[in-house]
């Protein structure tokens, strides 16, 4: 597969984001309440994935969760409780960058939860996510594929970057070795939660700006016809002359390096 060109990539994301803003508007003005789960692999590309969504879109109305390990209270509450605090209200859309499917991944595979614990949440969750889907939530559940060869390069290129160095952990170097039993995970968890009324999509990002395209083309397609009038604002001319930024009290700009 040949790579995709910078600009190339850039003008296609350019079109799907105007038609996201197209679908905030329909969401405005319908009421309609979306949410995206967004899982996968590390490195995966989750995180530029979910920001090429919601980076065009207003943070009033769209939202993006990404929780960090649970409490110790949190640890005392029902498993799902503290991911259903953020679902969408009407007119809004909800990302999750990892969600309540941790328990079936990352807990299940690192030994962070008892395989009882998975069990329960594998026969709960289709239930839950039905209530979803049944009260009025668009759901859309995204599995971002990465072969290990394109996982280990991005881990090297993390390691070597001082900017993204923040994005290794403990738990991805021990991650490393237990690629065949995430996969194995995930097998089973597509087995127990995949079905017609919240079904999983799998996207390949082996190359995460193709993989990013396709998945907002995917979920647009997906959505009702988002088509809404738009209101067209008109900036009448300005009387008199422009204003300028005055300061008379004690508080003064800084005279920046950079100026």
């Amino acid at each position: 597969m040949s790579k995709l060109k910078k600009k190339e990539y850039a003008d296609e994301l350019e079109g799907l984001q105007v038609e996201l803003n197209r679908m905030a508007r329909w969401l405005q003005h319908s009421g309609k309440r979306v949410l995206v789960i967004v899982e996968g692999r590390d490195t995966a590309g989750k995180g530029g994935a979910i920001n090429a969504i919601a980076d065009c879109l207003s943070p009033r109305q769209c939202r993006v969760v990404a929780l960090s390990k649970p409490s110790e209270r949190e640890q005392g509450q029902w498993y799902f409780q503290r991911y259903l605090a953020h679902l969408p209200a009407a007119g809004e859309i909800v990302l999750f960058d990892r969600s309540w499917y941790n328990r079936a991944g990352v807990e299940k595979v690192m030994g962070f939860c008892t395989p009882a614990q998975t069990a329960a949440f594998l026969k709960q969750v289709p239930v839950l996510e039905k209530q979803l889907v049944d009260d009025g939530i668009l759901l859309f559940k995204y599995w971002l594929a990465v072969d290990q060869a394109e996982q280990e390069e991005r881990f090297a290129e993390r390691q070597a970057d001082p900017l993204k160095r923040w994005k290794l952990s403990p738990i991805d170097i021990k991650a490393r070795e237990k690629y065949a039993d995430y996969g194995k995970a995930r097998d089973e968890m597509f087995a127990a939660t995949h079905n017609k009324i919240a079904p999983w999509t799998v996207v390949d990002f082996n190359s995460q700006k193709r993989g990013r395209l396709n998945l907002i083309r995917d979920l647009l397609d997906r959505l009702p016809d988002t088509k809404t009038p738009e209101t067209k604002i008109v900036f009448p001319p300005l009387k008199g002359k422009p204003g300028v930024e005055k300061y008379t009290g004690p508080v003064k700009p800084i005279k920046g390096k950079y100026d």
